[in-house]
């Protein structure tokens, strides 16, 4: 684990908001002015400064990995040559596709120029960057999308700078200045954030200040003054071990315009003020590496998709930053993908940074030596596998709580892998518009909020208990009790406070790759109907008490109930699922069964998950034996 070091100064502006003369924040913005006025007023120099793109041209004459790094490059430049620039079109209260389609338009677009010399890709981009300066706004009520198309504008403005005569240069100024920077100053909840949304509007809006730096020095001190004290903040839900609360989705978004920000900061200014060393961000590469499972399916807990397939630029920046290339392992299969995606658009805005971020030596990554990744916080996440082969079994469990940010009612689920698929399931997130379009609140808080009737958030469609079909306590908090190699025990007690007396989750990983899943419970002062399930998308085959075989992709899985005996396997329907607001989970359905515990009793449920329906049945241990 990487030991960060807190920074003094910077523990204490953790708690500004950005606020202009707030005690502490007047020194670090004299700072930030001072490194402003010794920027050169050449450009381009946001992360790859004027001449760097001879020691790229170098590796790419050399290096068949860096060869392949361009062809998708350009690929997806060329691609966008005979696209239309994006128009000012919301999808509900959202211009943020637009604001991402400009900003991967504008990446790719001007690296190309950058690496080719290439006119055509030249004149593209400064038709998507007029195309955009022309928006009335850039949509400040949904901030997201202002600090997406602050960095596009940015971005295109310092790397074609010296190609773009003075009118143009002086459209896309005016454009950062009024749409982006300006509005920044009036329209900056975000600055008190935990969530993504403080990283990406912070390091959008720091792209921009830092690309007109020269024309307006003193507002872009303040504004990266204001990022450099408020960031943090949000950093600070690394802490202490690197998981990130809102899952492996939002953990590519946010911590990839984290990185974004910091490498801004170390191209122009020569430093990051301290931000690499917030405690858990290091770390939090490793947190990446294992939540993709052998499957190469992520577990997709909280809003977030199946993901796994595209590559994390930013893990090659950790990589790079750590010295340790075994952060590439999931990544580096992916390379050689990313041109093949370029002919129907399958590549993320922020591939080009590949060629920026990755070391300019590495080579192709060692297998990793943990097979166990664990850590607390806000959503405490262990990772259990038998081995980084593609047939590894895989197991992973999340505790947290349903009020984290972007968190379903999911505590205690865990998805499973082990020959290639993935057995033990996650619906995933629905996609928001479709809830919002239909009236429903989506973003309401506390246990009755609208949040919880869609089907694919709340209780009743996770690989979790269910007792007296009633939702997991909103303001429940399970924290990891146990962690060690290959198993982990989680206390769900307030996730079931008030519908059960007691009530711990572990799961283990066995060395015939066999998982288990083991709950330990007690009923309160009445009988508990406790409902065991798991999400699959296999076909399930019912084969006597307590035992079920699963199968998908020609593979099979043995489903055994060990206790309590006698146990009746059920398959509950996830789709159609119940409401019309709720999206359709086409080849998905719940295996499971249902115990009633008595008044005041204990119940030990241990379901064995076994690979190609082969092997003993496991040895049942309690929980505190574990």
């Amino acid at each position: 684990m990487i030991t960060a070091l807190r920074f003094g100064w910077l523990v204490s502006l953790v708690g500004l908001v950005g606020l202009r003369g707030a005690a502490g924040a007047a020194v670090e913005t004299a700072e930030v002015a001072r490194r402003v006025r010794e920027i050169p007023v050449t450009h381009p120099r946001l992360f790859l400064p004027a001449g760097g793109e001879a020691a790229i041209q170098q590796r790419v004459a050399s290096d068949r990995v860096w060869q392949g790094l361009q062809a998708g490059l350009l690929a997806e430049a060329d691609r966008q040559l005979t696209s239309k620039p994006v128009e000012r079109v919301l999808i509900g209260r959202r211009l943020l596709d637009k604001s991402r389609t400009a900003l991967s338009r504008v990446m790719h677009l001007g690296l190309a120029w950058r690496l080719t010399g290439e006119k055509k890709y030249l004149e593209r981009a400064r038709a998507e960057l007029l195309a955009v300066a022309a928006f009335t706004d850039w949509n400040p009520k949904h901030f997201l999308d202002v600090g997406e198309m602050t960095a596009a504008v940015g971005i295109g403005y310092d790397w074609c700078y010296n190609a773009l005569d003075e009118p143009t240069r002086r459209t896309l100024r005016e454009a950062i200045l009024v749409k982006g920077l300006k509005t920044s100053q009036t329209t900056n909840a975000w600055t008190k954030a935990t969530n993504n949304w403080n990283p990406v509007c912070n390091g959008g809006i720091t792209i921009g200040a830092l690309a007109v730096a020269e024309s307006e020095p003193a507002l872009a001190a303040e504004l990266i003054a204001r990022a450099v004290n408020t960031v943090p903040i949000s950093m600070h839900e690394f802490s202490p071990d690197g998981a990130y609360p809102e899952g492996p989705g939002y953990w590519g978004y946010g911590t990839t315009f984290n990185v974004l920000l910091i490498s801004a900061l170390q191209s122009v200014l020569g430093t990051d003020f301290g931000l690499t060393q917030q405690p858990g961000f290091l770390a939090t590469a490793d947190y990446s590496l294992h939540v993709t499972g052998p499957s190469g399916y992520s577990f997709n807990y909280s809003d977030c998709g199946r993901g796994g397939q595209g590559v994390a630029a930013a893990m090659f920046w950790f990589a790079a930053q750590r010295k340790e290339p075994y952060l590439l392992w999931n990544e580096w299969p992916k390379i050689a993908a990313t041109a093949k995606k370029s002919s129907r658009g399958g590549r993320d805005r922020t591939d080009p940074m590949l060629m920026l971020w990755m070391a300019p030596t590495q080579e192709k990554p060692a297998a990793p030596r943990a097979l166990s990744w664990s850590a607390q916080g806000v959503t405490p996440v262990a990772f259990h596998r038998s081995a980084w082969t593609a047939e590894a079994s895989y197991v992973a469990i999340k505790g947290g709580t349903p009020s984290a940010s972007h968190a379903h009612m999911d505590i205690g689920a865990f998805v499973m892998d082990a020959d290639g698929v993935r057995w033990a399931d996650d619906l995933g997130m629905q996609d928001y518009h479709s809830i919002e379009s239909k009236g429903i609140n989506l973003w309401g808080k506390g246990q009755d909020a609208d949040r919880w009737k869609i089907f694919r958030l709340g209780t009743s469609a996770h690989s979790v208990l269910m007792v007296d079909g009633q939702p997991q306590r909103y303001d429940g908090q399970a924290p990891i009790v146990l962690a060690k190699t290959g198993r982990t025990v989680v206390n769900l007690d307030r996730v079931y406070q008030g519908q059960l007396a007691r009530a711990r989750r572990g799961v283990v990983l066995h060395a015939d790759r066999s998982v288990v899943v083991q709950d330990e419970i007690m009923a309160r002062g009445k009988t508990a109907s406790v409902r065991w399930a798991m999400v699959t998308r296999a076909d399930v085959n019912i084969d006597g008490a307590g035992h079920a075989v699963l199968t998908q992709e020609g593979k099979k899985l043995g489903f055994r109930v060990l206790e309590p005996a006698g146990a009746v396997v059920k398959i509950y329907p996830t789709d159609p699922p119940p409401a019309a607001t709720d999206a359709p989970n086409p080849g998905t359905r719940m295996v499971g069964f249902e115990v009633a515990v008595g008044a005041g009793a204990t119940q030990r449920i241990v379901v064995q998950l076994v690979p190609r329906d082969a092997g003993s049945a496991a040895a049942v241990k309690a929980l505190a034996e574990w």
